[in-house]
Formats: C-alpha cells, sequence, structure tokens
C-alpha cells in the first residue's frame, strides 16, 4: 500500500509530460501520434519529422496551444486530425510533395495557414469550415477551390501560384492589413460578397473578380493582368492610397459610381479595350497625379476638381476635346502639377517614365511571374498523373 500513492503520483505526471512540451513534441511514427491520443489540450506544438512515411493521425486532440507544423517530407500522403478544432498558432504544410489529404472535419480557428510546394493537395477536408484566422498564406497547391477556409476577418492573405484553382470565394467582412490574389489559375473566379472594408487589395491573373459590398479602403487596389472584361466596385466610396488598373488587355467597362476620394495617384495604363474611361461620376478629388495612357478616346470626370499632383494623358487616340477639358481645371490652379496630354500616339507612355523601356520591364517581370507559375503547374501535372 505504502507504494500506491507515489506509482499514482508517476502514472499522473507521465500524463502530463506527454500532453506538453516545453518546445516542440516531434512525432515520428504512427506510435508517437497514438500517444497523444488520451491529450484533449496539447500544451506545445508539433511537428511531424521529415523522414515519416506514414499517414499521421492525431486523433483525440482538440485544442493545440502552438503550432502544427509538417515540412520537407517527399513520402507522406495523409495528415489527419478527427477532433481537432483549435490551433493557438501556425498550420504549416510544405514541401509535401506526396501529401494528397489533409483531413480535420472539426477544424475553426487557427492563427494562421501556410501552405507551401503541395503538388498533389487538390482539394482540403475542413469540414467544419475554418472561419478564424489571422493569416492565409497558400502558395503551389494542386487546389481546385479554398472550400474549407471561410475566413470572417483576417490580417493577410496570399493566395499565389495555384495553377488549378477555379474559384476563390470566402464570407471575408473585413482585411486589416492586404489581400493579394496573383498568378494562379487564370480562369479563377474571385468572389468577396461581405468585404466592406479592407486596407489593401491587389489582384493579378484573375477570371473575375467581384467586391459588390465593398466600401472603404485605407490603403491601395491594384488590378493586373487580369482577364475580365468588366469590373465595378458599386460602393466603394474611398481610396486611401492609389487606385492602378494596369495591363488588363480584355478590360473595356470599369465604374465606381459612389467614389470621391482618392488619396494617392490614380494609374489607368495599357489597358488596350478601355476605350472611354467615364465610371467616376463622383470623383472630386485626387491626391497625387492623375495618371492615364492607352487607346482611351474619352475621359470624363465631371466632379473633379482638385489634383494635386501631376496630370498625365498620353492616347493613341485623339483626345483633344478631352485636353481642352483638364486645360482649363489646371488654368484654374485646380491641378497642382505639371499637366501633359498628347493624343494620336503611337507608344502612349507614363508619367515621368520611358514608355519603351518601363513597358518592357513590366512585360519582362510578368512574364517570369507567369513563367514561374506555369513552371510549377506543370511539376503537379507530372506528379498527378
Amino acid at each position: 500500500m505504502k507504494y500506491a500513492l507515489p506509482a499514482a503520483l508517476a502514472a499522473a505526471g507521465a500524463y502530463a509530460q506527454d500532453c506538453s512540451a516545453s518546445g516542440t513534441k516531434t512525432i515520428s511514427s504512427i506510435a508517437d501520434a497514438t500517444g497523444l491520443s488520451s491529450c484533449s489540450t496539447f500544451s506545445g506544438s508539433i511537428a511531424i519529422a521529415t523522414g515519416v512515411t506514414d499517414d499521421i493521425a492525431l486523433n483525440g486532440i482538440e485544442k493545440i496551444e502552438g503550432n502544427l507544423v509538417a515540412t520537407d517530407n517527399s513520402q507522406m500522403k495523409r495528415l489527419s486530425a478527427g477532433s481537432l478544432e483549435t490551433i493557438d498558432g501556425d498550420l504549416e504544410l510544405s514541401g509535401l510533395t506526396r501529401l494528397y489529404g489533409v483531413e480535420m472535419p472539426m477544424l475553426k480557428n487557427v492563427d494562421s495557414i501556410k501552405f507551401n510546394a503541395l503538388p498533389n493537395l487538390q482539394q482540403l477536408g475542413f469540414t467544419a469550415e475554418i472561419n478564424k484566422a489571422g493569416t492565409v498564406d497558400v502558395q503551389n497547391t494542386a487546389l481546385r477551390s479554398l472550400k474549407g477556409i471561410n475566413i470572417e476577418e483576417v490580417d493577410e492573405v496570399f493566395i499565389a501560384n495555384n495553377g488549378y484553382i477555379d474559384e476563390i470565394s470566402m464570407k471575408l467582412g473585413n482585411v486589416s492589413k492586404k489581400l493579394d490574389i496573383s498568378f494562379n489559375n487564370e480562369n479563377v473566379k474571385v468572389s468577396l460578397p461581405n468585404l466592406i472594408w479592407a486596407s489593401n487589395l491587389t489582384f493579378r491573373f484573375c477570371g473575375s473578380v467581384d467586391l459588390p459590398s465593398l466600401e472603404s479602403l485605407n490603403g491601395s487596389l491594384g488590378l493586373y493582368n487580369n482577364g475580365f472584361e468588366t469590373f465595378s466596385a458599386p460602393n466603394l466610396t474611398t481610396i486611401g492610397s492609389a487606385l492602378a488598373m494596369v495591363a488588363n488587355d480584355n478590360l473595356s467597362n470599369v465604374t465606381f459610381p459612389q467614389l470621391t476620394k482618392i488619396t494617392d495617384n490614380l494609374q489607368i495604363a495599357n489597358n488596350s479595350k478601355l476605350i472611354e474611361i467615364t465610371g467616376y461620376p463622383e470623383l472630386v478629388s485626387i491626391g497625387g497625379s492623375f495618371d492615364i495612357s492607352g487607346n482611351m478616346t474619352d475621359v470624363e470626370t465631371p466632379k473633379l476638381n482638385s489634383v494635386s499632383g501631376t496630370f498625365n494623358l498620353q492616347s493613341s487616340a485623339n483626345v483633344t476635346e478631352t485636353c481642352a477639358r483638364y486645360q482649363s481645371l489646371k488654368d484654374k490652379k485646380l491641378i497642382e502639377g505639371k499637366i501633359t496630354c498628347k493624343g494620336t500616339l503611337i507608344d502612349p507612355g507614363e508619367q515621368g517614365h520611358n514608355p519603351t523601356s518601363q513597358n518592357g520591364k513590366n512585360s519582362a517581370a510578368s512574364t517570369s511571374a507567369v513563367n514561374g507559375a506555369l513552371g510549377f503547374a506543370a511539376m503537379i501535372a507530372v506528379l498527378l498523373f
């Protein structure tokens, strides 16, 4: 009997040790994972060893008070955690070239999602949907959609180089730092129907972008190399930094019906089918430069009465009447900087740049990025098939 109490205390100590780690608990086998099955909460981080060849199931754990990390493993095919609801730190999966299954049907809350170089991962097993995360960073995967990641509020979103993704849709209400969706499947449909407020938004090589509820931007909005024909922000009233629309080859119709103020520059360049720029009926002030180049025949901003920087309009078409309109604003000192307005040009350029070299640089950068995305897509295709 005199040994019963010490034995019980020893058993309790072993249990506590199994369910906590001062740093990181490394899982090197199925047995290691099974050893955590009695831990509803694990205090610390869990990492899957790089040499693991088994499918790993972290059953029984409901909360990880740290990170869950699996990186640089060329053999593991499936990772599951059937009861896991919360990860206080990062869910990081990177360099798992054979991974095809991530099954966490109860997971709702994580601090950040970091996925990179997952060329066999086509779908996510987040049945309950992750609705809370500070960061979502998804790059170089074979995902067809982000179904299962349906964040309401986020600091940063970066979704890039996912060559097979068809749709990106979330119920995001606000983005506190930035959202960047770039170099994915060029037909990807981006839908953010609940987004009201954001800091910085960037969209590159998207098939469509839908922002019907967006009211205010604290930072900038950039649209580059997209394939859509129309873009509208029907409820956007203010932009806290710059608005840029560059090299959207099919873009022919742009409307910002309630936009009154752009705090920094307005740049519209190299959108070959954008002939008329008339979708800014309420725009009153531009805090930086007003910089437009392309094939437009008409530019109208009927309520504009303040441009703090330069005004540049260069077009391949005849813009004599438009130039006269903006020259009158300059004469009234409503345009504070230098005014340049030219039509019937062979090579219309942006303010302050050599048109040929600037366009060449942009083209080279875009080509490099596209080639990188296509190269990864080719690698995915080899691994998948």
